[in-house]
């Protein structure tokens, strides 16, 4: 059942996302004059649709993407070339903006959605307009390695001067073996160290193995463990466990672990009182099937929701997108360098888990979700690779440059190449989500 689940919001959600990128070449053809001869929903047999004029709008049979076949699209068609409403016979400057117009239109979808919700609810980490303190370094982490303690205010990572966690965290990602300087704050002295994260294998990111300080707060508590016997509620603060601090979700995972299923003395802080219960442990199965001792609650970091103004939620959602880009591209750049690994690429199975679990979780969640997978798509749509969207663009800019048309051979095997190039990518992001779903 949740197989079927997730394959339908799949379905929704790539649906939104195709009908969006081909609108935008669509109607930038449209706007050109060019001969639209087919608006296709899905590859492959038609399998039903209408005609609008001189377009046919179809459903075809493989759904995962879709196209707009214009007149004379196709390098060596001699016979559309001599028709002046052909896509060849455009300028090139004309040629360049329909070919953008595809990932543009998912920009501005992505932009759309997150100021949408924006204005609906902004969640705001109450540790967002706060410094960035160190709250737990594991032992023998890169983070420990460089010298970093708990308590440590991070002033300066890389590039990013007084940064947020958030920027704590996605430049650690995007440098996976690569050294980053970090100016940290201790006792009142200014501290310059040297961080080299090293590569999450699974995740195929980099990781320091730290985390911030924050509050660690019950989001939730599992029927039938310990933790619900014991009285622990939803909204309590752990403040201590076995008398020793709490400022972190992985410090109480890593109290919890060295228990070794022994019961533990929780404190929480609940309605301004503190409550100390004693719990014992339960050996379950965590995300990605790995056993380990568990309370039985769900934790979670403090965030309060706000509503922002339209301009405020616009100028956010362009803020987040910009960065998200960013970071996509140094992701990239860590996979051409051997920095990373290709393994935090996400293919189309694991994007059926993420958009089955978003829905059930809830429309906002889902409509970030596609704001994410839209932003996605324009920046892969728009990777110089022949047969996508960059690499028609690519193509152009050369020709414009030289100031005449590329020889069709050189299209030609530039194109079966990208061909090619493509066919490899599917196949590896398909083995890459399954072996992501398989234990170990």
């Amino acid at each position: 059942m949740i197989f079927f689940e997730n394959f339908w919001w799949l379905l929704v959600l790539i649906g939104v996302m195709i009908l969006v990128h081909e609108l935008g070449h669509f109607w930038a053809a449209r706007l050109f004059d060019v001969h639209v001869e087919v608006f296709s929903f899905g590859f492959g047999p038609r399998l039903f649709g209408f005609r609008r004029g001189e377009t046919d709008f179809r459903f075809s049979a493989i759904l995962f993407g879709g196209y707009v076949k214009m007149l004379g699209e196709q390098p060596g068609d001699e016979v559309a070339l001599r028709d002046p409403r052909s896509f060849q016979a455009k300028p090139r400057w004309q040629r360049l903006i329909i070919a953008a117009a595809g990932p543009l239109m998912n920009v501005l979808l992505s932009i759309a959605l997150l100021s949408g919700l924006y204005m609906y609810q902004y969640p705001k980490p109450l540790s967002a307009e706060k410094p960035a303190v160190v709250g737990y370094v594991a032992p023998g982490s890169p983070a420990a390695k460089a010298g970093i303690q708990e308590g440590d205010r991070i002033l300066q990572i890389a590039d990013r001067v007084a940064p947020s966690w958030e920027d704590v965290l996605m430049t650690e990602a995007a440098n996976a073996n690569r050294p980053i300087t970090v100016a940290v704050e201790r006792n009142g002295q200014r501290l310059h160290l040297t961080l080299t994260p090293r590569l999450d294998e699974k995740m195929g990111i980099g990781a320091s193995g730290w985390d911030e300080k924050h509050d660690v707060i019950v989001g939730g508590v599992v029927a039938g463990m310990d933790a619900e016997r014991a009285g622990l509620r939803r909204g309590d603060k752990i403040v201590r466990v076995n008398g020793v601090p709490v400022y972190s979700i992985p410090r109480l995972h890593e109290l919890i672990r060295s228990s070794g299923g022994n019961p533990v003395e929780v404190t929480v802080l609940r309605g301004g009182q503190e409550r100390t219960v004693r719990v014992r442990p339960s050996l379950s199965q965590a995300e990605g099937g790995e056993q380990r001792w568990m309370l039985g609650v769900q934790l979670e970091r403090p965030y309060t929701f706000v509503r922002l103004p339209f301009p405020d939620a616009v100028r956010e959602a362009v803020r987040q997108n910009v960065r998200y880009a960013t970071v996509i591209y140094q992701f990239l750049g860590g996979i051409l360098e051997r920095r990373m690994s290709p393994k935090s690429l996400e293919g189309p199975i694991r994007i059926a888990q993420l958009s089955g679990d978003a829905a059930r979780e809830g429309p906002t969640a889902f409509i970030g979700l596609m704001a994410m997978v839209s932003l996605n798509l324009a920046v892969f749509n728009l990777l110089p690779i022949p047969i996508l969207d960059g690499g028609l663009i690519l193509l152009l800019l050369i020709e414009m440059v030289l100031r005449r048309d590329l020889s069709m051979a050189v299209k030609e095997a530039v194109y079966k190449a990208g061909m090619v190039f493509l066919m490899i990518v599917v196949a590896f992001v398909l083995y890459n989500d399954i072996a992501k779903i398989l234990p170990g």
